[in-house]
């Protein structure tokens, strides 16, 4: 779930400083794209750009990266700092833009960053993106930043090692960029050898840079990958791809004039920084790759055969900017269509229910679910009305349309703490401390409603956000998921990897105990441990078996029984939205794996076999 944008300058550095004001427009509209998209990345950022008017001897290259606590502003501080440096000690060449392109680091044609979200591994700056692969050779440099995670990285990496390759690291980004470097090298130099007759070495370079095809390369390098991607790369000499899965798991989107070509994993970004309308920006298709040649030629072609498209949902419920116009209508979609359960748990009662949401990314949900109350409200007033007839009296119609829903800021964040993706061993000290109540909204036997937009652990719910709220003497606390109930691990890029940490999977397990159908477990595990010598295309998801004997409501109910533990005095349940209401909310987006087992790569059924494969055993490691 990083972020990715991209910028393409296809004017000389002269226009924009003549246009605009300045030659550093490029970093400044990246510094832009990578900050309204820092929800996608706090543990690290990197920045790369390249020149293409420079001179042998001189950089052409810049990089730089940072895993500080703020990555983004780390990095455009460096950078700021380096350009000033420059700048201050030849005041006389600050309006020269040809010797500023020569000699200013990060001045460039071509620019490259990368907000990361850490899902695995280390967080140490050697795993924060641009990955660079240097050779002295223009044409071989290759800089790789992306959106992704590959399910079968380790046949990837022995790919590369029939290739006659040594990689330095196991990890799908190096393995990805090794891959593509591998096919880049291969087609130079047989560029080199046909054209080498006619040529110097010196004389063939411009030539060999006109004639490297990025779509064969992509081709050749990507036709064995299996995951979500949006993958970016920068060639040395100056052409540039972003190419997308062909599920479209991973979101992409582009905009192009006659100035500037931009990508960026979100739309709204794309339109805050360039100041667009929404039709403007257009999304990449699956399967697809934009690819911005050296000359200044841009073209959208398809890599790989796009499969039926299953644009990643969690994208829309809680990842993305809600400032999108349609994610942000689809968030309050959510909100309405788990209504009819909420005033179904309350019994009606609307007049003596507190509704709230938590956390912030709930927000938008909560809107939808305060309208579909007032909607309900006002059907009552209006039933009230016209029952009463000319038997009510003015002071008792203007009582009945007092009546209005109580929405309340219940539970506020004291601390900035990512317990969604905290480490195992810290996750527990930290949830309870993270809220506090608001106190004095909620009278005696009240209903609580509030509003989440997914439930994944339920850890939070159980060490902090319940308590605090039975603090208040509910009657009851009803937890709303915008999301369905989460069961099967991801595998494409949200750190949702161990089955054992779903407590929608936990409550399908105690309910298999209880009932006394526990041998499914055993049955699952061995039909899982028969699938590992097969290939991935005849591989099934026998792990859907576990919740088969259940409804959606008799798990919801076990998980509300797990979330409320013996100090608490009100009643608990927890809704969650309908696999129905999410499809009807996001229709463009189906990508449900998370919550059917219904994953769109071949590689997805694989891993979350191996994932109960790891419970049943008790092996705490992911799948992947």
């Amino acid at each position: 779930m990083c972020g990715i944008a991209m910028v393409r300058l296809l004017k000389p550095l002269e226009y924009y400083k003549e246009k605009y004001g300045t030659a550093f427009y490029g970093v400044n509209k990246m510094y832009l794209l990578m900050e309204k998209q820092h929800n996608r990345g706090q543990d690290g950022a990197g920045f790369a750009s390249i020149k293409f008017n420079v001179n042998p001897g001189s950089r052409y290259i810049s990089r730089i990266r940072s895993n500080k606590q703020q990555p983004i502003q780390h990095i455009f501080k460096k950078i700021n700092q380096r350009i000033s440096e420059t700048v201050d000690a030849n005041p006389d060449k600050k309006d020269d833009v040809a010797w500023l392109e020569e000699n200013t680091p990060f001045i460039g044609n071509l620019f490259l960053g990368h907000a990361r979200y850490g899902t695995f591994g280390g967080n140490s700056i050697e795993n924060v993106h641009p990955f660079l692969r240097q050779s002295n050779w223009r044409h071989k440099n290759l800089i790789v930043a992306g959106n992704f995670n590959m399910t079968n990285s380790k046949q990837l990496l022995d790919e590369l090692i029939e290739l006659g390759q040594h990689p330095k690291e196991s990890t799908d980004t190096v393995t990805v960029m090794e891959k593509i470097g591998h096919f880049l090298d291969d087609q130079v130099e047989s560029i080199y050898q046909e054209i080498k007759e006619d040529y110097t070495k010196k004389e063939a370079s411009p030539v060999i840079a006109e004639k490297v095809d990025i779509v064969r390369i992509l081709k050749r390098a990507t036709r064995s990958f299996d995951g979500g991607y949006a993958m970016a790369g920068l060639l040395g000499h100056g052409d540039a791809f972003v190419m997308r899965d062909p599920a479209g798991i991973r979101p992409t989107f582009y905009y192009k004039d006659d100035e500037v070509l931009v990508v960026a994993s979100e739309r709204p970004v794309i339109q805050t920084a360039f100041n667009l309308k929404m039709e403007k920006v257009k999304e990449l298709e699956p399967g697809h790759a934009i690819i911005a040649k050296k000359n200044g030629k841009v073209s959208v072609e398809k890599i790989l055969e796009p499969l039926e498209k299953k644009a990643c949902s969690f994208e829309r419920i809680y990842f993305s900017r809600g400032g999108d116009a349609d994610i942000y209508q689809e968030r309050k979609d959510l909100g309405v269509r788990v209504f009819p359960q909420i005033i179904e748990s309350i019994n009606g009662d609307i007049e003596n229910t507190v509704f709230s949401y938590i956390p912030n990314t709930a927000e938008t949900s909560y809107y939808g679910m305060c309208e579909a109350a007032e909607d309900f409200l006002n059907t009552q007033k209006t039933e009230k009305i016209l029952t009463g007839g000319k038997n009510l009296s003015a002071q008792e119609v203007s009582d009945i349309l007092a009546i209005r829903p109580r929405f309340e800021k219940l539970a506020i964040k004291d601390a900035k703490l990512r317990t969604f993706i905290t480490s195992d061993d810290s996750r527990d000290d930290l949830v309870a401390h993270v809220y506090d109540v608001t106190y004095g909204v909620v009278k005696k036997d009240d209903n609580i409603v509030i509003i989440d937009d997914s439930i994944v652990r339920g850890t939070t719910l159980k060490k902090s956000i319940i308590k605090i709220l039975d603090r208040t003497q509910p009657k009851k606390i009803v937890v709303v998921s915008s999301a369905p109930q989460i069961r099967y691990p991801d595998c494409y890029g949200i750190d949702m990897a161990k089955l054992g940490d779903f407590i929608a999977f936990r409550a399908a397990i105690e309910l298999l105990k209880e009932t006394g159908q526990y041998q499914i477990v055993t049955d699952v595990y061995n039909k899982c441990l028969k699938q590992r010598s097969k290939d991935d295309a005849g591989i099934k998801n026998f792990v859907k078996e576990v919740y088969k004997p259940f409804t959606p409501e008799q798990i919801s109910a076990k998980i509300s029984e797990m979330l409320k533990t013996s100090e608490i005095n009100a009643e608990v349940e927890i809704i969650f939205q309908t696999i129905e209401g999410l499809h009807a909310a996001c229709p463009n987006h189906t990508g449900d794996w998370y919550f059917t087992g219904d994953y769109p790569t071949d590689g997805g059924k694989r891993v979350v076999n191996e994932a109960f494969i790891n419970f049943y055993e008790g092996n705490n490691k992911r799948a992947y």
